[in-house]
């Protein structure tokens, strides 16, 4: 085992008793704070995981996608064969009967769809198969299909595993800072999502959280306004600028794969263009609920996914002084998904051993993920709590961090002093 970097931090070391699992809720046990926990290299996690789980096959992984396919096939059939796009009154039993059934639809077909997400998420790790010609063929198509810009969301998700908790440079769900969120030096509420806290309430401002990150969290985050990192391709920051996922021009991107930054950008436009024409010739009502329920159920799946597996009170995020690779990595978390499981290919309960070896194929994640939970015992990390449940804690703890120097935890509002103070004018 390798000794982990030992900087000094940047802030007083925090109490490490409210991070112990007290039969109500689970705590990571790894304390950053504590030097004399070494960390293992990558390179020793790696020797841990029988070399087989690193095997990919492309038939193994087409199977999945033609099992998939023919779910979704069969969602179709059903909505078609029971259900009529056409809106009965709506104080009517057969408006009840229509609005759940046309739901139930959407949930469970934008649930299976995201089964196509992963598998397209593979194919941009290059772990569908060996050959990067098939990778990125079958992960355009699948992820193009749902509106991904297959080429940009593969760049920028592979730096969120590069990075993964850097508070400077990470990407997606890096974490504001208290001065971002409007809270003061002394914890006041003054301005931003402090001020929305302190109108909404503790509960209500957990379900606003819930739903900017499951409904409009992904396509504000492929448009640049929300969670990315704080640093461009270019290794200058961001400051003010716009880091979306579509102009070839974007700052995220650098210069290199500005061609395949405009195919995924017109595959995007191809296809809204599609979906514009079907709206004109067959309605948008039958459009909106064959295509864009199931889409926002699975935008859905995909946020909650990664909000969770990165995010706990005690799971720190890390300043350029602090963060390594493997601290990173091993600042993921896995949960149970339950039956989700089978329709998401464990995305969700396996995923320490995914960010650590993401080219690994995801259908060998569960004997690497024995073998990783035996190698690094209590530095890995798994929250049994039922996951709605996590989402709703975490919704209630997880707002802002200190600032980006040092060892950081995750803090919430919802203990800031109540009041709102109006900030001194300069």
């Amino acid at each position: 085992m390798c000794q982990s970097k030992t900087s000094k931090p940047a802030q007083a070391p925090v109490d490490r008793k409210g991070f112990k699992s007290d039969g109500t809720h689970w705590a990571s046990s790894y304390d950053p704070y504590d030097k004399s926990v070494p960390l293992p290299s990558k390179a020793q996690i790696k020797a841990a995981i029988p070399k087989e789980c690193f095997e990919r096959s492309a038939v193994h992984s087409m199977y999945f996608v033609f099992r998939d396919t023919a779910w979704a096939v069969l969602c179709v059939y059903l909505a078609n064969k029971f259900l009529s796009t056409s809106m009965p009154p709506v104080m009517s039993f057969d408006f009840v009967t229509w609005f759940v059934g046309w739901n139930l639809y959407a949930f469970w077909m934008g649930t299976v769809l995201t089964g196509h997400w992963v598998l397209a998420h593979e194919c941009g790790h290059n772990a569908f198969s060996s050959s990067k010609l098939i990778n990125d063929c079958v992960g355009y198509v699948l992820h193009q299909a749902l509106l991904v810009p297959y080429f940009a969301w593969q760049y920028s998700h592979a730096k969120h595993h590069r990075r993964t908790n850097n508070l400077v440079d990470g990407e997606s769900h890096v974490p504001s800072t208290k001065v971002e969120n409007g809270v003061g030096p002394n914890g006041e509420k003054m301005s931003h999502y402090a001020w929305l806290h302190e109108m909404m309430g503790d509960g209500f401002f957990a379900g606003f959280q819930i739903f900017t990150h499951l409904v409009i969290g992904w396509p504000i985050y492929l448009a640049g306004f929300a969670s990315t990192g704080r640093i461009g391709a270019d290794g200058k920051p961001l400051g003010d600028d716009i880091a979306d996922h579509y102009r070839p021009f974007s700052r995220m991107f650098p210069s290199r794969i500005r061609y395949k930054i405009f195919a995924s950008t017109v595959g995007v436009l191809a296809l809204l263009g599609y979906l514009t024409k079907l709206s004109f010739e067959h309605g948008f009502l039958p459009v909106a609920l064959y295509y864009w329920g199931p889409y926002m159920w699975t935008n859905a799946w995909l946020v909650l996914y990664t909000w969770l597996q990165h995010n706990d009170p005690s799971v720190p995020q890390y300043g350029e002084d602090e963060w390594t690779w493997v601290k990173g990595a091993l600042s993921t978390i896995d949960r149970p998904y339950y039956i989700f499981d089978y329709f998401h290919h464990k995305i969700g309960s396996t995923h320490v051993a995914h960010h650590l070896f993401h080219e690994m194929p995801f259908f060998k994640a569960d004997e690497a993920t024995a073998a990783v939970k035996e190698f690094l015992g209590p530095l890995y990390n798994y929250d049994p709590t039922p996951f709605p449940i996590a989402m709703w804690r975490i919704a209630n703890t997880c707002h802002y961090v200190d600032g980006v120097d040092g060892i950081q935890y995750p803090k919430s509002i919802n203990d800031c002093p109540p009041g709102l103070v109006k900030p001194k004018e300069a």
